[in-house]
This record gives C-alpha cells, structure tokens and sequence, in this order.
C-alpha cells in the first residue's frame, strides 16, 4: 500500500481485533486507521471491556476517531440510515469513507453491497477491506507469519463467531 492510504473502519472489524485483544496489530498495519465518534458508540453499547480496549488503542496511537459533520458526509449518512438493517456505524463509515476517498473496512455483505452501490452512484470506486484482509495485508508486511494470522482465524472461529471466507490466511497471498 502507498504510504498515506487511510481505511475507515466499521465496528464489525474492529470488534474482531478487540475481542482478541489485538488492537496493536490495527496500529501496525501499513495504513492508517481512522473511526468515527459513530462507530466509537457501537462498540461501547454492550461491551464494555471493548470499550476499555478501544479507548486504549486510541491513546496508543493505532488508530484515531473523527466526527461525521461534513455536509456531504451527513446527507449521505442520514440517506444511508434510512436503509433497513444498517447501523449507524456502517453508515457512517461508508459515508466518510465515499466522500474522502478513503478504503473502507466492513465485513457485512448486506452494507458492503450497499456501500458499493453508492460508489457506483457517486462514479467512484470504493476498495473494500474485510478482517481476513487486514491479516493478509499484515502477513505481507512482515508483521505476522502465516501460522500467526491463521492462529487469529482459528480463535476467531472458535471462540468469538466470526468466521472468514478464506481457511488460510495463503489463501490471499
């Protein structure tokens, strides 16, 4: 990735990373990551632990918040939030992310389809960032093996629901 690339993280990917108290890995990531104070919401209503962990990853640097008040970042979002079974985390990323030019980071495919259907209205490509990429981008850097990030997986899959599309982190390398 070219220096300077941001992605806008939807809370369903960073929730991975927090359940498994991996935050660092989100900061040492070859791209910077960015959230909103809307997505920040999401993650405190019922987990508080995460809550704790995100708050620390912020101070630590890994990743940093902003607030959704561009005037177009807003029609979008408030356009978007009229979607059924959308969050306000996923509007809001999709929304910044879109207006800025920014890669999105998301892993529902119902918001994921709808993010890429308004890049499509905008005349716009949006590049999409799923969990199992972020650990590819990671295995590329040098940051984990593959035997690391298909450890994640494993324990993802185990104990916290959340299954990637791949088996094996080489599957993507």
């Amino acid at each position: 990735m070219p220096p300077g690339v941001i992605i806008i993280a939807d809370t369903s990917v960073l929730i991975n990373f927090l359940r498994i108290d991996r935050m660092d890995l989100i900061g040492a990531h070859p791209s910077a990551f960015v959230a909103t104070e809307h997505v920040a919401v999401e993650i405190s209503d019922s987990y508080p632990d995460q809550q704790a962990r995100y708050r620390a990853a912020i101070a630590a640097g890994y990743l940093s918040e902003l607030r959704v008040d561009d005037p177009t970042e807003v029609e979008l979002f408030l356009r978007l939030r009229q979607t059924p079974r959308l969050g306000t985390g996923e509007c809001s990323a999709i929304s910044v992310a879109l207006n800025r030019g920014h890669r999105l980071a998301i892993d529902d495919n119902r918001a994921i389809g709808r993010a890429l259907h308004e890049a499509g209205l905008a005349k716009r490509t949006l590049d999409i960032v799923r969990t199992q990429d972020v650990l590819a981008d990671l295995t590329r850097a040098g940051t984990l093996t593959i035997m690391e990030a298909d450890a994640i997986l494993s324990d993802w899959a185990a104990n916290h629901r959340f299954r990637a599309k791949v088996a094996s982190i080489a599957e993507l390398l």
